[in-house]
């Protein structure tokens, strides 16, 4: 059947603008071409009817044979029979048209933004006038920027009818008619995500400006996973000072940028960056590259944390891993000592896999640069941030300390946390510099912290002179370093004392040894210690009043029971815990493990069983979970609420399991910690409602590891208390007199029963009203915990809370 017998009598007037040739070809085409024949999807044009029939055309009948192809597919997709042969006439055709005739662009135009039939659409009835508009002169392109917008607002309410680069010819061409440079930004820019929409509100008329609207427009061609060279040559020939400023102002929104949560359809969706937004973002991010500014490094960082790391700021997975990649990719092409610290952030905070692998691969890049190991490189790099050995620095009165505080010291040498007006007046500059000093301090902080407590689970060794110099001088990471036990043998550990011929270190006896500079140091671990040294190194922490970054003296130490020596290559010792599915899921990843991923409406999919996985040196630690179906336990998304632990396995590097006998005690005793922290902060134990069964043994049952060390730590902080003559430490709970009854707080939950009937008091915990000294700063903070309400229970005849008071009648 002839095209034109097949359009509508409406749509057989866009011909009118056509010769007598080209109803020629027309006609000679329909003679060839049969609509029931359909082609396979890489069918050449030279190997249908119509290819065979075009090998003699010239310029004018092969724009014909691109009118006609554009026509009959319109047909086509408007009854719902989408023949791809039609589609393979339109490439040759762009090839060897000459240029269009306006009549002729305004067809192809017409015919792809008017629906047909079924109301369908296909990308594909864009590609010829979309082609045809852009050999056009900006001037010549005017007449189609109505269609343009047309297509532009059909795409945003159906975006999955065109790729990405059909959108971006679109709003670059739209781009080139906005007389307003707001206008052609957000052209360029799309307000597709909050993001997005943030750009456009603030940088709209500053991107769209004629220094910076050239390489807007070439950011959003950064497709690819990382930039070629012709790329990277062209960004640095648009790069100019004002797109410098706008990389580093709109990069720099990204810290301080969350994701939107919104509820559609009865599901929970979460919205960061869309697809364009993340071209965009991976653009200027490539473009740091070319900008040789002291900012950029750390601005980097700041991007590959923020996008790095899941909703909320953590969880395995990542807000825009394409982001992160890219930041990444840029700090180690710049290479340098100065993105170590970076990457340390990083590896501290990000726990998706992927993304981790990705950074350990640039720091050994980093590292073979410098012939050094990636942990002697992170060694070297921790900045100073320009603080005395001492952590301080001191200028017109103001300190900065290493913990990131900013305080005035006045000329008496007193210590006040107030500026004083008069100084904030007399040194702004000063004091801006300081507050930014802090922050990028404040940040570096939690990734040390994380690096220095990891080599004590990984038992890493050092040379003496190493410690010295990239742990007990150094006025940042000195702060955690002096406050370690360190071991040069096995007859000896000791806290390190300067002295006046250099660092030494003093056991609790007394003793003091001076190791010499190559002398191999680690950590010590009470896993390798006698009961006894255990027990002299607690007393003695407590006795100087030293508060260690995390548990170290008082560690728990987890050995292999007779128990799992049966079970032979699994533990069940955390198994068969009710635990808080998010508040686990999150625990376990801030601490390095990933995977666990558990979903309601996937249960048919086998998303009602996960694992969670740490990789540990030599050996992968994976521990089971299952929803709980039974309870029911859900939000109203359908979203697990409440999982349950299962066995805990090793395995090795090849996938096969490892007897636990096999596992370095270590290895062993770091993973299971961490199984024992998860249970101890996440239990639904902690709390009474549901799950009776569990929740009384819970809080009856024996003391975990965790729990021992703190009821250990509780022996030795009673005596120092105001109110240690109204307690009594029994195996598993603290006992407190109070003057209206006697209370009893389990030493694992910090739930409190009554007696005589052991009646539940639901108390929530508050700041302790007694100044005590913790040893550690306890994950969870347990023991913080049940020492406040210990002291407010011994003066319960002072509680005023009504949610308390009535309990106790």
């Amino acid at each position: 059947m002839a095209i034109l017998d097949e359009l509508p009598p409406a749509q057989r007037a866009w011909l009118d603008c056509l010769d007598e040739a080209t109803f020629d070809v027309f006609e000679r085409l329909d003679a060839v071409f049969d609509p029931a024949e359909h082609a396979p999807w890489d069918v050449k044009l030279s190997e249908t009817p119509m290819g065979r029939l075009a090998k003699e055309f010239d310029g004018a009948e092969w724009r014909a044979l691109g009118l006609w192809g554009q026509l009959r597919l319109h047909i086509s997709v408007g009854r719902g029979d989408y023949n791809r042969a039609l589609t393979s006439v339109f490439t040759p055709a762009l090839r060897r048209a000459p240029r269009w005739t306006p009549a002729e662009v305004e067809l192809l135009w017409r015919v792809a933004v008017t629906p047909l039939g079924r109301d369908r659409q296909t990308a594909d009835l864009y590609r010829l006038p979309l082609a045809a508009t852009r050999r056009l002169p900006v001037a010549g392109r005017e007449p189609y920027v109505t269609f343009l917008r047309q297509v532009k607002d059909h795409l945003a309410e159906s975006p999955w009818v065109a790729t990405g680069s059909v959108k971006s010819v679109i709003d670059n061409l739209l781009a080139d008619h906005a007389e307003d440079p707001a206008v052609a930004a957000r052209d360029l820019i799309n307000e597709l995500d909050p993001f997005a929409v943030l750009l456009c509100e603030e940088y709209a008329a500053r991107f769209g400006a004629p220094e910076v609207l050239p390489l807007l427009r070439h950011w959003t061609t950064a497709t690819n996973p990382r930039p070629n060279a012709a790329w990277l040559d062209q960004a640095a020939a648009l790069l100019t000072p004002d797109a410098v400023t706008l990389v580093k102002e709109a990069l720099g929104r990204i810290p301080g940028y969350r994701e939107h949560v919104e509820s559609r359809f009865h599901r929970t969706v979460v919205t960061y960056f869309h697809e364009h937004t993340a071209v965009l973002v991976r653009g200027m991010v490539w473009t740091c590259e070319l900008i040789n500014e002291p900012w950029v490094t750390a601005l980097l960082g700041d991007v590959a944390v923020a996008t790095g790391t899941g909703v909320g700021g953590s969880g395995p997975n990542s807000r825009n891993e394409r982001t992160t990649n890219a930041a990444l990719g840029v700090l180690g092409r710049r290479g340098g000592l100065e993105v170590v610290t970076q990457l340390a952030r990083v590896q501290a905070k990000v726990r998706r896999k992927s993304i981790l692998t990705l950074a350990a691969r640039t720091l050994d890049g980093v590292a073979e640069q410098t012939g050094l190991s990636p942990e002697q490189l992170l060694d070297r790099t921790v900045p100073s941030f320009g603080l005395e050995p001492d952590g301080t620095r001191t200028e017109h009165g103001l300190r900065l300390s290493a913990d990131g505080v900013i305080t005035f010291v006045d000329d008496g040498g007193k210590v006040r946390k107030t500026i004083p007006k008069a100084v904030r007046s007399a040194h702004g500059e000063l004091l801006a510099e300081f507050k930014a000093t802090a922050k990028e301090l404040r940040k570096t902080l939690p990734a040390e912290r994380f690096r220095v407590e990891r080599a004590l689970a990984t038992e890493r060794i050092w040379h003496w002179r190493d410690v010295c110099a990239y742990y007990l001088d150094h006025p940042v990471t000195g702060r955690y370093g002096r406050a370690l036990i360190w071991e040069i043998s096995q007859d000896f550990a000791g806290l390190p004392v300067r002295t006046a011929g250099g660092w030494e270190l003093t056991d609790p006896r007394g003793r003091s040894v001076q190791p010499l500079p190559d002398t191999p140091v680690k950590l010590w671990h009470p896993i390798s210690a006698a009961a006894d040294d255990v027990r002299a190194w607690r007393d003695h922490v407590l006795a100087i009043g030293l508060r260690q970054p995390f548990k170290q003296a008082f560690r728990e130490v987890y050995l292999l029971t007779p128990a799992e020596e049966g079970t032979g290559d699994h533990s069940r010792r955390f198994a068969g815990h009710f635990l808080r599915y998010g508040q686990a899921k999150a625990l376990l990843t801030e601490r390095g493990w990933t995977g666990l991923s558990l979903g309601h409406w996937w249960a048919e999919g086998g998303y009602d069983q996960a694992e969670a996985v740490k990789e540990l040196p030599g050996l992968t630690v994976r521990w089971d979970f299952h929803l709980d179906e039974a309870s029911g336990e859900r939000d109203g998304y359908g979203t697990a609420s409440v999982c349950v632990s299962g066995d805990i396995r090793f395995t090795d590097e090849h996938g096969h399991r490892v007897s636990l006998a096999e596992v370095p005690p270590r290895v062993l005793s770091e993973a299971l910690r961490d199984a024992d922290l998860a249970v101890g902060v996440t239990s639904t134990g902690l709390a009474p409602e549901g799950h009776d069964d569990y929740w009384h043994s819970y809080n009856v049952g024996d003391l975990t590891e965790t729990a021992q060390v703190r009821r250990d730590a509780l022996t030795r902080l009673i005596p120092r208390l105001t109110i240690a003559d109204r307690l009594e430490l029994t195996d598993r709970f603290l006992r407190v007199r109070g003057d209206l009854r006697t209370y009893k707080i389990h030493i694992g939950s910090g739930n409190i029963l009554m007696e005589p009937n052991d009646a539940y008091l639901c108390v929530v915990p508050g700041g302790a009203n007694d100044p005590v000294f913790l040893p550690f700063e306890e994950d969870g903070g347990m023991l913080s915990v049940i020492l406040s309400k210990a002291f407010l229970l011994a003066a319960d005849t002072t509680i005023t809370d009504p949610s308390i008071t009535h309990q106790l009648c």
